[in-house]
């Protein structure tokens, strides 16, 4: 037995994790199979990995690990290169000035810990733990099959499923096993029906707003979209890919029969007593079909204006144009940006007994108490333009139509917002003053755009610092620069920035908001529009007018202490100042 062996193990006893006897029946077992001592009681269950670790911690006077709990911020990361985590089998915990804590399973490893030196130019601490945690901690954090930088893997859960699935359960989840095409009730206890039930809770659990299933040439790889950045998590072994694929499309209504063009369909389900739909669509790749399924809480928005993210001075403005009793109001950003959330928000801050509020949407995504949801159906011919012109006749004070797509469905909504209703809805454009031009081009008339648009509102999304984790961060020459904000006006700024912690997965930043640029449709604005003027003309005139950029309000919320210098200019890149 070797000398460690020896030291450990009085330590072990000393720490009372193993009786004498324990070790006088682990050193014969240990002798008849030539194995050490301590890997003989940890194969027989005696001893946890972590224990042995603890002990080693203990013995040398060093600090012990526990991986499983770790969270880990991107900046952490990056100080220690996943080629030099793979190769000296180590992880970085902790990173502050110029000293960077790494994990090591053998902490008197002298050369491992020169070569780390030398090759980040910080100063290495070390710290102990298991060997399989330290493994573990690797997948998750630098991939190879891992999680995403920066986050804990989430779904342990999933990963632990994955492992109950033998060999012999994917050869029984054929496609009889895991739901018939008649939409008959499969059972519940199929393992594949589990495992796919586990990555949805999973990702929920997670405030993922969508799931992406891709099949790459090697693996099939799983990532949630979590406060709009995609975080790559444990995925299922490539073979099960064929039947968690057949699992969804069956559950959201597609044919399975059908793999070579894209398919659209739906599932809906309850976690934790909340109503949950997915948007689900299947679309072929050269190595088999990506799903991705989109999570609405259909019970779960209960936003009001200031949950959104506007200042004082712009939700006055915003809430004096929601309150007008006719005309158009757009909300415009690119997919993904919050539009939907803003005018649903809307809706519930303008909803009362004295108002008939009626929506037209493709799909409904939340349920509005008091308010009539028209759901399209495009395959009967029930279009936007044909549930837009019947509800008209419903007689409503307010309409909210999900977007408008064509030159039919502009028109109907003009001509709504002329005879005396409030029409609000969204258009895909990069900022405010451009939707006067996208409808101009889709072929409304100028003077019916100016007579009936009372303002346009362009918004992104940012994410939030952690309250938990923020701290003081003073922004670079270069970021500030890029946000117009003057070095030597700072003296009431209040910049921070998350350090990551176990409340925001070690991200730093939790929940998002919004960014705004609104511009009122004035009588200044609208003689421009009449003359047709450019929509960089447009939009100059607009800032004289007042009217602040989406940088610019982002800029001030980063002052305020609320988002990052970077996140504002990660998502209002392309803005021209």
């Amino acid at each position: 037995m070797a000398r460690n062996d020896d030291i450990l193990i009085d330590t072990l006893v000393d720490m009372g994790t193993v009786e004498r006897d324990q070790i006088d029946a682990g050193r014969e077992a240990a002798d008849s199979s030539g194995e050490g001592v301590l890997d003989t009681l940890i194969s027989q269950g005696l001893l946890a990995p972590s224990t042995v670790a603890q002990a080693k911690a203990a013995h040398y006077g060093m600090e012990y690990v526990d991986l499983n709990d770790l969270r880990l911020s991107d900046e952490v990361i990056s100080k220690l290169p996943r080629h030099l985590a793979k190769k000296f089998n180590t992880v970085p915990v902790m990173w502050q000035d110029d000293t960077l804590a790494v994990a090591l399973s053998d902490p008197t490893d002298i050369d491992t810990l020169d070569n780390l030196r030398a090759a980040t130019g910080l100063n290495v601490e070390p710290r102990v733990a298991a060997a399989q945690d330290i493994e573990a901690a690797l997948e998750r954090f630098y991939g190879g099959g891992g999680g995403a930088p920066g986050r804990k893997g989430g779904n342990d859960s999933v990963s632990k499923m994955i492992q109950d699935i033998t060999e012999g359960d994917v050869e029984i989840a054929s496609l009889g096993a895991l739901g018939a095409t008649d939409g008959s009730t499969v059972e519940a206890d199929a393992p594949m029906i589990k495992l796919v039930n586990q990555i949805i809770v999973d990702a929920f659990k997670n405030r993922a707003s969508d799931i992406h299933l891709e099949p790459m040439a090697a693996k099939f790889r799983v990532r949630y979209r979590i406060d709009g950045v995609l975080h790559e998590m444990k995925g299922p072994p490539k073979k099960l890919q064929p039947n968690i694929v057949a699992r969804l499309k069956i559950q959201s209504g597609m044919s399975i029969a059908e793999r070579r063009i894209p398919q659209d369909g739906r599932i809906q389900t309850s976690i934790s007593g909340k109503l949950i739909d997915l948007r689900v669509n299947v679309l072929p790749t050269n190595h088999g079909e990506s799903v991705v399924m989109r999570i609405l809480d259909k019970e779960g928005l209960r936003l009001g204006l200031p949950e959104l993210g506007f200042f004082t001075d712009d939700q006055q403005t915003f809430e004096r144009l929601v309150g007008m009793p006719d005309g158009i109001l757009l909300v415009t950003g690119p997919t993904g940006s919050g539009k939907t959330t803003t005018l649903y928000s809307v809706l519930n801050y303008i909803n009362r007994p004295d108002r008939k509020i009626i929506t037209v949407e493709d799909p409904v995504e939340y349920m509005l108490t008091g308010i009539n949801q028209v759901q399209v159906h495009e395959h009967i011919g029930f279009t936007f333009a044909t549930a837009l012109r019947a509800m008209l006749r419903q007689a409503p004070n307010v309409v909210m139509l999900g977007e408008i797509r064509d030159m039919e469905t502009a028109s109907i909504a003009i001509n709504a917002s002329l005879t005396g209703h409030l029409v609000f809805s969204t258009l895909h454009t990069n900022d405010a003053p451009s939707a006067v031009t996208r409808l101009i081009d889709i072929g409304v008339k100028p003077f019916l755009v100016a007579s009936s648009t009372r303002g346009i509102m362009a918004q992104r999304l940012v994410r939030k610092v952690c309250k938990v984790c923020t701290a003081p961060a003073m922004p670079s020459d270069v970021e500030l620069r890029a946000l117009n904000i003057d070095p030597n006006n700072l003296k009431e700024a209040n910049f921070r920035k998350g350090k990551g912690c176990p409340n925001c997965s070690g991200t730093g930043n939790r929940g998002r908001f919004g960014v705004f640029e609104i511009f009122v449709i004035e009588d200044e604005a609208r003689k421009l529009i009449y003359d047709k003027v450019p929509a960089t003309v447009l939009r100059n005139r607009a800032r004289e007018m007042g009217m602040r950029t989406l940088r610019e309000d982002g800029a001030r919320k980063v002052v305020a202490g609320l988002t990052t210098a970077d996140e504002v200019i990660r998502n209002t890149t392309g803005e021209t100042e």
